[in-house]
């Protein structure tokens, strides 16, 4: 690391830093130092156990709007409303009147004030100038619709507001006019499009939209202004799939006529660790940038058992909009400046640990060591106990520069009446660079906050081969982990460049293409970068091993342009090669 060290120190002295970062890329994304806020998804929330069932937690549907210099975030069934400075430490707010155990939760400002209602509660709708006191006024009982899945939306150009709404299979997304001061609707409700599941592959069921018999459900609206034009997002094919994404229609006017985008899905991502980029809403923070929260599904222990992930959105020079989903579940910037492209955000920090050597204290049946460093996020490893002691240990292989670390906690074992007092998980985090000795990164042992999804990031990167998390106390009756990831990076070479070697679209249905390229020795996986342009190769599919994949998420009547990027524990090369597929 001595090499990145020094370049570091020649770029602060010829005063390229910034407050923030330090942005250095080398031989594609090679690295990008500097001491910047990261984040890593899932965003890392007190998510709730159900009050149903308490062996999983909840939450979706998020909307989150920026409101007098601070943030706040809306979720269904999480028993109030979470509130931050910086979208990475959040409290919750419990209010006082609002209907909070709904279903997907719109909010909208209007004139200094959040107007707030809920799915299948439209009949009510709210506002306050302070969401931070918890307190809520009543501005209509008497709303004569009461519908699924509804948005606010205030149009300051032409001073309207709108209700966007739908969810169901085979039903239409829908708006109507309101009055701004009653919010009586003034116009009938409008059929704005249906889901054509026939032509556009990212609407067709399952996990890899291969459920050709299953109507994909369509729901989650949201609309964007930006620049004269209108963006509304819509959710598909299913909150429990991994494949769930948002698509996006385009209107010059809030009502429509809307068009399909040519770049769609807007929101798409269905492979590693985080899974699902749907029912969501995009938003811009305090320095002006665009981004995209969304609904992310788990979904084993029960359907609704699901996350929130956050990534940043642009629009491009023809006013194409998209969600940048690449390395989305690995660390990312928070910048404090306007950001105008997706690498200013990615500090070059990979995934050292997938599929290392595991040891473990012990494991429960059903869910061995390697569940832990697998990147998927329905399997985890479970000790056999809670015990004060459980422990895994990740071996990387060779030493590394480590900078972050995410401990992704399973809850193995909650239940009724197994969850008491503080939810919090209390351990030791601890690194080694023989296996032997080891010293402290992180001691949790007091923790009281509940965490399941603790992302570290730490003050000065740590030099390691092996890293430890014991258990000193946990609120489920196992310690269990999903995954345990650690973000660094490894004095090896770059992979080799690889390129579409075949790229086979079906005849028969032409939203499915099969693409397989050249293996590169020394790869850890494989990003699959396409779109409908040669320039905007928006859309990702992140392939751990295998080189190859079957993608069925095409427009059937667009044609496609792919690329493939090949990374390892030192980076990423990019491929500079580009198939085109009628």
């Amino acid at each position: 690391m001595k090499k990145w060290n020094h370049i570091f120190c020649m770029a602060k002295s010829l005063g390229v830093l910034s407050m923030s970062c330090v942005l250095l890329f080398l031989c594609g994304c090679k690295a990008q130092l500097g001491n910047g806020l990261t984040l890593c998804n899932p965003v890392d929330l007190s998510y709730r156990f159900s009050l149903k069932d308490s062996t999983y937690r909840e939450a979706a549907d998020p909307t989150m709007v920026y409101f007098k210099g601070e943030y706040y975030l809306f979720l269904s069934k999480s028993g109030g409303y979470f509130h931050s400075v910086n979208l990475v430490d959040w409290d919750l707010i419990v209010p006082e009147n609002l209907p909070v155990e709904k279903y997907a939760p719109t909010v909208m400002e209007m004139d200094g004030e959040l107007y707030f209602t809920a799915s299948l509660a439209t009949d009510r709708i709210y506002k306050t100038p302070e969401p931070k006191s918890g307190k809520w006024e009543l501005v209509t009982d008497s709303f004569p619709m009461v519908v699924a899945d509804p948005m606010l939306f205030y149009d300051e150009v032409r001073d309207k507001v709108f209700m966007y709404y739908g969810s169901g299979a085979g039903t239409p997304m829908m708006s109507v006019e309101l009055d701004r001061k009653t919010f009586m609707p003034v116009s009938a409700p409008k059929e704005l499009f249906y889901s054509h599941a026939d032509k556009y592959g990212w609407e067709v069921g399952g996990d890899h939209n291969t459920n050709y018999k299953h109507v994909g459900w369509m729901e989650g609206a949201w609309m964007t202004y930006h620049d004269g034009k209108y963006y509304l997002q819509y959710a598909v094919p299913g909150t429990e799939v991994k494949s769930y994404c948002n698509g996006v229609y385009v209107s010059d006017n809030p009502d429509g006529p809307f068009v399909l985008q040519p770049h769609n899905p807007f929101s798409y991502k269905p492979e590693g660790f985080v899974c699902g980029f749907g029912h969501g809403s995009t938003f811009q923070d305090r320095f002006g940038n665009y981004w995209n929260i969304s609904t992310s599904t788990i979904s084993q222990r029960h359907m609704f058992e699901r996350r929130i992930s956050l990534c940043p959105v642009f629009f491009d020079m023809d006013g194409t909009i998209y969600a940048s989903t690449a390395w989305a579940d690995y660390p990312f910037l928070l910048p404090d400046w306007k950001v105008k492209s997706p690498k200013e955000l990615f500090p070059g920090w990979m995934l050292l640990n997938y599929k290392k050597q595991v040891e473990t204290s012990s494991s429960l049946e059903g869910h061995s060591s390697e569940c832990a460093v697998d990147e998927d996020i329905r399997t985890w490893w479970s000790a056999g106990t809670a015990d004060e002691g459980e422990f895994i240990s990740v071996d990387l292989g060779e030493i590394a520069e480590i900078y972050a670390v995410q401990v992704n906690f399973a809850d193995q074992g909650a239940g009724s009446g197994s969850l008491s007092g503080s939810l919090s998980y209390r351990y030791l985090l601890e690194v080694s660079t023989d296996g032997v000795e080891w010293d402290i990164l992180a001691d949790k042992s007091h923790n009281r906050k509940d965490a399941p999804h603790e992302y570290i990031q730490l003050r000065e990167p740590e030099q390691a081969r092996y890293v430890r998390l014991t258990n000193v106390g946990c609120p489920t009756r196992n310690f269990s982990v999903l995954d345990f990831r650690v973000f660094g990076l490894m004095d090896k070479p770059l992979p080799q460049a690889t390129e579409v070697m075949s790229a086979e679209r079906n005849k028969d249905n032409r939203r499915k293409v099969r693409l397989e390229w050249a293996e590169v020795p020394g790869a850890v996986g494989y990003n699959v970068r396409f779109g409908v342009q040669p320039d905007k190769l928006f859309h990702h599919y992140i392939m751990y091993g295998v080189p190859g994949v079957t993608l069925n998420v095409l427009n059937a009547d667009l044609p496609y342009y792919f690329a493939i990027d090949s990374f390892n524990e030192a980076g990423i090369t990019e491929g500079k090669a580009i198939k085109f597929v009628p």
